[in-house]
């Protein structure tokens, strides 16, 4: 299985549409995708900041916005369905769907997860290619994939949450950070399940 997180960051790019109808095609129940939070976390964190509500209610928030961009996901494709539990997920890797997965009901029910902003996106991804024990996780950036993918860089730059080290580090899947324009290139990888063609593999 591979889990592709897809970023906030590509909301309003074609990038975004070519990658959800790249994994529709050729992901035959082998893929769950991963939405980020995008401007409806940007909402969220906004709301905090004139609000000032706690931390815990504010990941809730961040959550429910992270399912808000699985929807809109399913507006660009309509062959997308979604998840939102373990369940779900294998019944439709069974049918051979392209799933797109809303987070908020399997990472509330985790108590042991943080509820604050050091764990987004990047690091909930995660979580759940160890869950669900997939092969690969392939974290989708608009950002420029730099040279130095050492973790400490990457936290440091703030291209991925401070969470993600312990999330990624020593699991049974590899993680890899590619670009937004990777998705013609990714084609084959998920087809034959080999390792990707492009993308840099974060060890």
């Amino acid at each position: 299985m591979w889990i592709v997180k897809l970023g906030g960051s590509l909301l309003g790019s074609p990038a975004l549409k070519a990658w959800l109808d790249t994994l529709t095609k050729f992901g035959d129940g082998k893929v769950v995708i991963v939405p980020g939070g995008g401007l409806f976390a940007d909402a969220v964190r906004e709301a905090q900041a004139k609000t000032r509500i706690s931390d815990a209610v504010a990941h809730e928030m961040a959550l429910l916005a992270m399912d808000q961009y699985a929807t809109l996901m399913t507006g660009l494709n309509s062959d997308l369905v979604t998840a939102s539990t373990e369940l779900e997920i294998a019944e439709r890797g069974w049918q051979h769907r392209a799933i797109v997965w809303k987070p908020s009901h399997m990472v509330l029910a985790d108590e042991l997860l943080p509820k604050n902003w050091d764990l987004t996106s990047d690091s909930i991804a995660a979580w759940l290619a160890e869950k669900l024990n997939a092969q690969h996780l392939l974290v989708v950036k608009s950002a420029e994939i730099p040279d130095n993918t050492s973790i400490d860089y990457l936290v440091e730059t703030k291209l991925v949450d401070a969470c993600f080290p312990q999330y990624v580090v020593n699991k049974p899947f590899r993680t890899w950070l590619l670009a937004k324009q990777d998705f013609a290139a990714i084609r084959q990888a998920i087809t034959h399940q080999a390792t990707p063609p492009c993308g840099i593999e974060i060890l």
